[in-house]
């Protein structure tokens, strides 16, 4: 009986043991993925901070060029105030209140152009056309429509979003493989069936390519409408580096080009996160 609790006690803790190792393993694994991910980022900002030290310390414009040391003291100094974050919060919320449209319009659009013949003939072109408009082109033409309001902004974000979703799911519609559609006709989907099941699948790579370039042409349409139409008490990131150009103050301009950067970074993250999930689930990438 010793022997038989000996053996349990042994066998235990082996297994014990090989759990403690794999748990290791896996941990070994994920932060060697995540040192993968995060070295080259670290050496672009590494290259990018010695780059801007030495342009600076080359005395070129240096009455007025910052170096990246005053710049970031005075980017800590504003993310210690509440005024900095009121802005970031209230551009956020107008991007992701704009896009958000965008995707909801585009995605609607994209779907009925991508199937109705008529229709694209009809207005595939111009879909096109919209998305090579200059974003800022349409700002005169807001102004006059809604006035000095959020509800301007809106509508430049979304003329300058929706055509690349709907770009970008009729792209991936017109690419889904012939021989996936006689398939599903096959197994017997027609129509809204084949449309939610099959081609709504299989244009979800293009689909999300349109969605990044989409939100791209989003947040740069935000930022230009916040320059121009500048609403009272409703301070925001464009609002914060108007100021700071008005007041030639290049440094704490400088530090909110940064936020802009930081958040269009974080933001692109995102999408090649999502896109990796995608390709991982078609086959196209290491899990």
């Amino acid at each position: 009986m010793a022997s038989d609790s000996a053996a349990r006690g042994l066998v235990m803790l082996e297994a014990s043991a090989q759990l403690q190792d794999a748990r290791g393993s896996r941990l070994r694994a994920r932060a060697g993925k995540a040192w993968a991910a995060l070295w080259p980022k670290a050496l672009a900002i590494a290259i990018v901070l010695a780059g801007w030290q030495l342009i600076h310390l080359s005395g070129w414009k240096k009455d007025i060029f910052p170096g990246p040391g005053a710049t970031l003291a005075n980017l800590w100094d504003q993310l210690h105030t509440g005024l900095l974050w009121h802005a970031i919060g209230t551009t956020l919320q107008r991007a992701v209140v704009g896009f958000g449209l965008a995707v909801l319009i585009g995605s609607v659009v994209g779907a009925l152009v991508s199937r109705i013949k008529p229709l694209r003939a009809a207005i595939g072109s111009l879909i096109t056309g919209l998305q090579t408009m200059p974003s800022i082109a349409w700002f005169p033409f807001a102004i006059i429509l809604f006035g000095i309001s959020t509800t301007a902004i809106m509508f430049v974000i979304v003329l300058g979003a929706a055509p690349s979703i709907a770009n970008g799911l009729i792209a991936g519609v017109d690419y889904t493989p012939p021989t996936l559609l006689r398939a599903g006709k096959v197994m017997g989907l027609r129509r809204l069936s084949l449309y939610r099941y099959l081609i709504l699948p299989a244009s979800l790579p293009a689909f999300v390519a349109g969605l990044k370039q989409g939100w791209a042409f989003a947040w740069r349409s935000l930022m230009a409408g916040e320059l121009l139409v500048v609403i009272a008490n409703q301070p925001s990131i464009g609002v914060l580096l108007s100021t700071d150009q008005d007041q030639a103050d290049m440094v704490s301009a400088t530090a909110i080009i940064i936020v802009i950067l930081v958040i269009g970074i974080v933001v692109d993250s995102l999408f090649n996160v999502a896109n990796g999930a995608i390709r991982r689930r078609w086959g196209l990438a290491g899990s």
